[in-house]
């Protein structure tokens, strides 16, 4: 990559690269210098440190799962949605295992932004059974606990018992539909 055509953009197609071939632990700013054909002192032009780097991988992957998913959910509603949406996280996440675990959880203002598109995707996929307020975040907690805790596991190839992943997402969006149908009793 010539000099002049380094950009914090470029920086973080380099960083993505890195990941998706050598995996989280490579991420250095050395790495992606060399994969860059520079001089690590010439990535602080474009970005400030390696948290920086991270946040911005972060909102360039969440970006690409609000794509995804956002599009998957398109045009359905209510069971469908759900089953659409969770469909197409557990993709992303299977399909770019590497880049799916270098997104950061943290109140970084640019990841907040990218992880509140993300929510709004998940709200409007919840919208048909109605729930509102208080009730659909929480049900935004449940399903994202849901899809991402299935996808580290599957990522980290966890499950190891004999019966299929695909089965027992099925019966993961099954549960999460029925739980959604059915609001928790109050005490």
């Amino acid at each position: 990559m010539a000099r002049a055509a380094l950009s914090a953009t470029a920086v973080v197609d380099v960083a993505l690269r890195l990941v998706d071939e050598e995996g989280p632990a490579a991420l250095t700013l050395a790495a992606v210098a060399s994969r860059a054909g520079v001089a690590t002192p010439s990535l602080y032009k474009h970005v400030r440190n390696l948290a920086e780097l991270r946040a911005l991988l972060s909102v360039r992957i969440m970006d690409e799962l609000a794509d995804r998913i956002g599009g998957a959910v398109l045009g359905r509603s209510a069971d469908e949605a759900i089953r659409a949406l969770m469909t197409a996280w557990r993709g992303y996440a299977v399909g770019h295992p590497h880049r799916y675990s270098v997104i950061i959880q943290a109140p970084e203002p640019m990841v907040a932004q990218a992880g509140e598109r993300l929510v709004g995707i998940v709200l409007a996929t919840l919208r048909g059974y109605g729930l509102e307020d208080s009730a659909a975040i929480h049900a935004v907690r449940c399903l994202r606990a849901a899809m991402h805790g299935f996808a580290l596991l599957e990522a980290e190839n966890a499950f190891q018992l004999p019966e299929t992943l695909d089965e027992s997402y099925d019966l993961l969006i099954h549960m999460v539909v029925a739980g959604v149908r059915t609001p928790p009793r109050r005490a």
